[in-house]
């Protein structure tokens, strides 16, 4: 017996042809029994994959097998193997949470016995149990995606779709959200969990990158990962402004991406090197230091994409410097100097 779930063989799909193509020629298989995280910035073409995994899309080239059945030949099937939680809310929000759950067991055919039972459980497994009679639309961000799993799980999924579940949910409720997920795993439910959240792709067993349609990276985290190892630093004991460091930090040429952490500037390099960089190039004394810190998977993404948008900003560029009371003291106007009494030395 395989243990393959979903197969996808030169898999591209175009929309409209005087534009990019949304996916361009994918190939994976993903295996029964696992969390797999589909990740990738804004546009990528995660919901692409996953309306087409569910056969709401037809490919434009290329095929989709779920459990051996074809997306296009076989999408009735399909659409019984799998629950499909939309990034969207999908629900009626002018009806109550078991109103909700009554539609979407007539949809999936569920007998007049079945429901009693499988509304209790789920019910209980969201903690949506006290909250029967409210309105979807009077829930809270978290409590409405909870009802839509639960809507999502009415008959029970070989696969579980979850296309970007946790976006404008609380921390406690995207936490709540991966604690029940993880619970499906032992009743034999396999996920592919949408997000544009790196974080939440790094908790997957397995992890699909994908930018302007392309699969850039398929396997686990802890793998990819261990292309940035010896290539991430932070720089301490900054004396001046910690976004100045950083920026003359991404203009140095072995410098990939950086960003501020704490009293820290943190930097990815493009190699291995005994200097990483040149720290007098930072322009900000001689206390500065530098030492090795774990390599994180965004690291890794950020390098599989070939850096981060670099040291130049437009916008700063146009915004005017605001200058310190030293500043304006040494270099200001008679009238700069009114200007900031006023303000601040009320």
């Amino acid at each position: 017996m395989t243990n393959s779930l979903v197969v996808i063989e030169g898999l591209s799909k175009i929309f409209d042809p005087k534009q990019p193509p949304a996916l361009i020629d994918i190939n994976v298989t993903i295996p029964k029994g696992q969390i797999i995280g589909m990740a990738g910035p804004d546009g990528a073409g995660k919901t692409t994959l996953i309306r087409l995994i569910a056969g709401l899309f037809k490919p434009t080239n290329g095929k989709i097998t779920v459990d051996g059945y074809d997306t296009i030949e076989n999408a009735t099937e399909i659409h019984r193997l799998i629950g499909y939680m939309p990034q969207k809310f999908g629900l009626y929000e002018d009806l109550t949470v078991l109103e909700n759950l009554s539609l979407y067991a007539d949809l999936r055919g569920l007998s007049k016995d079945e429901r009693e039972e499988k509304f209790e459980s789920l019910l209980k497994f969201t903690s949506l149990k006290p909250f029967t009679s409210r309105l979807a639309g009077n829930l809270s961000g978290g409590m409405k995606q909870k009802l839509g799993l639960a809507c999502a799980l009415v008959k029970k999924p070989a696969l579980l779709l979850l296309d970007e579940p946790s976006v404008g949910v609380d921390p406690i409720s995207r936490r709540e959200l991966w604690d029940m997920v993880h619970e499906l795993l032992k009743e034999e439910i396999s996920v592919i969990w949408s997000t544009a959240y790196l974080d939440e792709a790094e908790r997957c067993d397995s992890v699909l990158l994908l930018n302007e349609g392309k699969l850039l990276y398929h396997g686990s985290p802890e793998e990819i990962t261990k292309r940035v190892d010896g290539r991430t630093f932070k720089i301490s004991q900054i004396r001046g402004s910690r976004r100045l460091v950083l920026e003359r930090a991404l203009c140095l040429d072995n410098v990939l991406d950086g960003v501020i952490q704490g009293d820290d500037v943190r930097i990815l390099t493009k190699k291995i090197s005994p200097t990483p960089i040149d720290l007098k190039a930072l322009d900000d004394g001689p206390s500065l230091i530098i030492s090795p810190t774990p390599p994180r998977f965004e690291d890794a993404f950020i390098d599989i994409l070939g850096g981060g948008p670099g040291g130049k900003s437009l916008l700063a560029e146009k915004t005017p410097v605001v200058r310190s009371h030293e500043e304006f003291c040494r270099q200001g106007t008679a009238s700069d100097k009114e200007i900031w009494k006023f303000y601040c030395c009320k």
